[in-house]
């Protein structure tokens, strides 16, 4: 699939305010800091559409983008940043869970996973909520240059033991860096195949 065309439409903290639910969305959230402003820039082919910054916990809304004029990527905000207040981290609780329940037309949720380290709870909490809610979900192992292939493996390995604990049937996942594009290539394509399905309810 080619991205040719991407537009921000605007970032959310009520349910309410988000864009009318008529197309197909694809949701990304993932730990503070996992990488996930770097893979929607490589996944879009722009350099800065998406804010990245050395700093966890920017992403504080629901950040929305329409692709192509057909269907959403939606930006979640990070979640296991420390220094997030208590007020913050129960207002992240309550969009968090808002959208993942109740936005219909949400068709995936794209876990974000830090290929270089051990299983995290955070991680293991927001798969189990996301299949309590009934979201279709997939894992998207990021940074995986970063890390020996042997490790990663081990990595990837003890991640999806976890999750086996919780689902009867593993999740589509994907290795990607944003640094080489890899995995790039494979997301897209499901990405269309299931905008294609999914659109023909809506």
């Amino acid at each position: 699939m080619k991205i040719s065309s991407t537009k921000y439409t605007g970032s959310f903290t009520q349910l309410a305010d988000c864009p009318d639910p008529n197309r197909v969305e694809f949701a990304f959230t993932g730990r503070s800091n996992v990488g996930k402003s770097s893979l929607l820039n490589m996944l879009l082919d722009r350099k800065e559409l998406a804010n990245t910054s050395k700093n966890p916990g920017r992403t504080q809304r629901l950040n929305f983008f329409l692709i192509n004029d057909d269907f959403y990527f939606v930006d979640m905000p990070g979640y296991g940043y420390a220094k997030r207040s208590k007020k913050e981290r129960q207002q992240w609780d309550v969009l968090m869970r808002s959208y993942s329940r109740y936005r219909m037309n949400l068709e995936c949720a794209f876990l974000l996973i830090d290929s270089r380290i051990a299983p995290q709870d955070s991680d293991i909490e927001m798969a189990k909520m996301l299949g309590a809610f009934g979201v279709p979900l997939a894992i998207i192992f990021t940074k995986t240059d970063q890390v020996k292939k042997q490790q990663l493996n081990k990595n990837i390995a003890a991640f999806k033991d976890e999750l086996l604990k919780i689902f009867a049937f593993l999740p589509h996942s994907f290795l990607t860096s944003a640094k080489t594009k890899t995995g790039r290539e494979e997301l897209l394509t499901f990405i269309q195949e299931v905008n294609a399905t999914a659109k023909q309810d809506l």
